[in-house]
């Protein structure tokens, strides 16, 4: 008799006294018994009080960068013992190919964020939302919005057909917003994210509190939730509807649900045309990948009346070509089994109904498929369903946009307009993503239309992206995942977004010195000073937001205009023609370039000496507003603005402030400069 698979719960692995009521799990192919999972006894509000005090404390004393060089360091850890993880998720049915789906897609998704994590937050713990709201004439009250993390834990419930990816895909962000979080897999595959739980907490990498599992069913989890709390559902539409009933009010519930999505086929994508081939192509692999237990597999293939014909033979043809039904574990088997036996009846259940409104199978068969084993056993055991592709007559039945067979099962519906294409994708009630093999921008465009509002995402495949797109079922970590309607109305993933639902964004209001000192970001009218010293001379250590350095003063002639004009070749009327620029509404006639003022305000207010600041690698929010004559003179401003240190560098970044005005104290331009500065004064 197996062991109960154990959780991990305020900082200790744990299993219940007793494995009276335990549910037993099957290898999925050969119906040996794997392990147990209950859940009886465990105390759950302490596992989510540990999440919100220590789990709090110990993320809460990282910045952004620091937890996402963590991430990057699990992604390592994980990478080092995978092996032990595909060995593991062949028992859940799982073929090689599958396996890298679901955990070097998990895999990645930590070194994404990690990397995002790095470029895109700051090193800090307040994220700055947006510009500046200016609510006082004088410029002494301003408003900014701030996301900061949530008080509670990221509750995740995940699906049985992704254990790893499915878990780490919302771990990650939570992670680096700096929010605990707990983890309740699905009982089929909960051994193989209990697996990869393990392998983290033996790194000895994870902050205190930071990651629990709780294998086995919980129903009284949603009793401890509260304020602060999040609820990230995987699963099916029903479940989360019963759950988000139960959602204490102020939990957030955010839910990514089975979804009816489908593919079209355009008009232009005839039997031999490279958008054709890669139609079926990717039609049969979201059939069979994860033998189609894939909340983003293709349920509904929609194509013109004409090419129905020639993609059930083409179906047909691959699928007998590149399809050997088995055991992942036995040479050259490309689809593995259903995850149980429950769940096999389940689809052959759905595909009757399918049949019953009008659904006739064109491709494959709902009885027992033949099926490869170990060492040419036979694999009678295993919950093996062959892959089906039904055929509706009635494009609009309402069954086949309804009724998900969570299996190797997929509908062929026709349509004549591209009106009726979009139509026929809507009636899904909303998806998580539907594909379009198309190389006719003016179709594409024309659907889009009709169908974006209905989908979460939306893949166009032509001859041009074939090779490179990474399909119709792989959310990638820098696009949304999720999708309106049935789909469940939520967003995962998503870049920086996905982190951002993790904290709470709040109006900020007060004087430029507070909202300098809450944000770590200087804001116009906040204190600034010149202690003597150049910024440009202060390495990180030194370096304080609001450090200024405010020029001389260079008059600008009509010979430096011209001369920069020839030099670069801009001879643009506004500074070469004094009667075409006087009759230019802006301008008082010729003036200077604003790049020969940029040029000359970097000359202004640098510092020429070896020192600190390594390199200059960019001007941001770059805005000309004051045109300058011949005559005139400028001078510059450039301040502190924001101190990033990088975690893993000798040096950091450093945005200034630069401000541009003219004899008159008018601002000519204003920007951002960015620069590359050491953390500690070389020797050199």
């Amino acid at each position: 008799m197996s062991e109960v698979l154990p959780g991990y719960v305020q900082g200790a692995w744990w299993t219940p006294d007793s494995d009276a009521g335990a549910l037993i799990v099957r290898d999925a192919s050969t119906g040996e018994e794997i392990t147990r999972v209950s859940s009886q006894g465990i105390d759950l509000t302490g596992a989510l009080d540990y999440a919100r005090t220590v789990g709090q404390a110990s993320l809460g004393a990282l910045t952004f960068h620091q937890r996402a060089v963590l991430l990057k360091q699990f992604a390592l850890a994980l990478t080092e013992r995978k092996d032990e993880l595909y060995a593991l998720s062949a028992r859940t049915g799982a073929t090689k190919a599958d396996s890298w789906v679901d955990i070097d897609g998990g895999i990645g998704v930590l070194f994404a964020y990690s990397g995002k994590g790095r470029r895109e937050l700051p090193n800090g713990h307040v994220y700055v939302d947006g510009p500046i709201e200016p609510l006082s004439k004088d410029g002494t009250f301003l408003g900014r919005h701030v996301f900061t993390r949530l008080p509670g834990v990221a509750v995740q419930i995940n699906a049985f057909n992704f254990p790893v990816w499915g878990a780490l895909e919302k771990f990650a962000p939570a992670f680096l917003a700096g929010m605990p979080t707990l983890v309740k897999p699905a009982t089929p595959t909960g051994y193989l994210a209990e697996a990869f739980v393990r392998i983290l907490v033996e790194s000895e990498l994870l902050p205190d509190g930071s990651l629990q599992l709780v294998s086995g069913s919980v129903p009284t989890l949603f009793d401890d939730l509260r304020l602060g709390d999040i609820v990230g559902f995987t699963g099916s539409a029903s479940t989360a509807a019963e759950l988000r009933s139960q959602t204490p009010q102020g939990v957030r519930f955010t839910a990514e649900t089975d979804s009816i999505n489908a593919s079209v086929l355009g008009p232009d994508g005839v039997a031999g045309t490279p958008e054709f081939d890669a139609y079926v192509r990717q039609l049969v692999t979201e059939l069979t990948t994860k033998a189609g237990q894939k909340c983003t597999a293709i349920r509904r293939a929609i194509v013109p009346t004409a090419s129905a014909d020639a993609i059930i033979d083409a179906v047909r043809a691959r699928l007998e070509a590149k399809i050997v039904i088995g055991d992942p574990r036995a040479e050259g088997v490309t689809m593995g089994p259903l995850v149980s036996l429950a769940q096999r009846d389940e689809v052959l259940r759905q595909v009757q109904v399918l049949q019953d409104a009008g659904g006739r199978i064109v491709v494959g068969s709902s009885d027992a498929p033949e099926v490869r084993g170990v060492d040419g056993s036979s694999a009678a055991d295993g919950a093996f369903v062959a892959p089906m592709l039904l055929r509706f007559d009635d494009a609009g039945a309402d069954a086949v946009h309804e009724v998900e067979a969570f299996g190797p099962v997929a509908s062929l519906l026709t349509y004549s307009t591209t009106s009726e294409a979009a139509s026929l994708v809507a009636h899904g009630g909303g998806s998580l993503v539907t594909s379009v093999a198309t190389h006719d921008p003016e179709f594409a465009a024309e659907l889009m239309t009709g169908i974006a509002a209905s989908n979460g995402r939306v893949l166009f495949l032509d001859r041009d992206d074939a090779r490179s797109s990474t399909g119709h079922g792989s959310p990638m970590p820098g696009l949304v995942h999720g999708g309106p309607g049935r789909a469940g109305g939520g967003e995962e993933l998503g870049g920086i977004r996905a982190v951002l639902h993790h904290m709470q964004r709040t109006a900020v209001q007060g004087s430029p010195d507070m909202l300098t000192a809450l944000t770590g970001v200087w804001h116009v009218g906040a204190t600034a000073r010149y202690d003597g010293i150049h910024p440009f001379r202060k390495s990180l250590a030194e370096l304080q937001v609001g450090d200024r350095i405010a020029s001389a003063s260079r008059e600008v002639t009509l010979d430096d205009i011209e001369t920069f004009a020839h030099f670069t070749g801009d001879t643009f009327y506004a500074h070469m023609d004094e009667q075409a620029a006087a009759a230019n509404p802006f301008f008082p006639g010729r003036v200077a370039h604003g790049y020969l003022l940029v040029s000359w305000a970097a000359g202004l207010f640098v510092d020429p000496e070896p020192g600190p600041v390594l390199a200059n690698y960019g001007l941001e929010n770059l805005r000309f507003i004051t045109p300058v004559s011949p005559g005139d003179s400028i001078r510059v401003e450039l301040t502190a603005k924001q101190i990033t240190p990088r975690e893993t560098d000798e040096y950091g970044e450093v945005r200034w402030d630069a401000v541009i005005r003219n004899q008159n104290e008018e601002t000519v331009a204003t920007y951002d400069v960015l620069t590359l500065v050491e953390k500690e004064r070389s020797a050199a």
